[in-house]
């Protein structure tokens, strides 16, 4: 099951960082390639622990819908949200935060498993991997310009 693990140091508090991450507007900001938006469930402001969530993009030309459940959130310092309905067999993606000497050192593990057993573990290891990882590094780089921006 591929495991991506990103760490982005933020030169922005540590409140700063989390709330942006937990922001459905700037959510929609930074996946905006895909032209990805909330549906359903919650659709603006901070999400909270509980909270579900349908967002719809374009991936691969293809339209879909990806529902996540907030699954625990500790002010400040993490926040996970899991698919419950969706394209992946699994997705579970965690976000922590830390104070750091100069600002916030945010991290994200985010583990997915694609669907159609060998066909899916192919596709994983040839793009999908690689696509996840490009996605979730653009929208740390516009969290990351958001947040030192403040």
């Amino acid at each position: 099951m591929p495991t991506i693990y990103l760490t982005t140091f933020i030169d922005a508090q540590v409140q700063t960082c989390f709330d942006l991450a937990r922001s459905i507007e700037v959510h929609q900001i930074s996946t905006s390639k895909t032209k990805e938006k909330a549906i359903e469930g919650r659709t603006s402001g901070l999400c909270e622990q509980g909270d579900i969530i349908t967002w719809e993009a374009v991936h691969f030309g293809i339209k879909q819908r990806l529902t996540v459940k907030i699954t625990k959130m500790e002010p400040f310092v993490c926040f996970e949200d899991e698919m419950i309905k969706g394209a992946f067999s699994l997705m579970n993606h965690t976000h922590s935060f830390e104070v750091h000497q100069r600002g916030t050192k945010m991290k994200d593990e985010f583990v997915f498993k694609a669907p159609l057993g060998i066909f899916g573990s192919i596709a994983e290891k040839i793009f999908l991997t690689r696509y996840m990882t490009n996605l979730l590094k653009e929208r740390n780089s516009v969290l990351k310009s958001l947040a030192e921006a403040k």
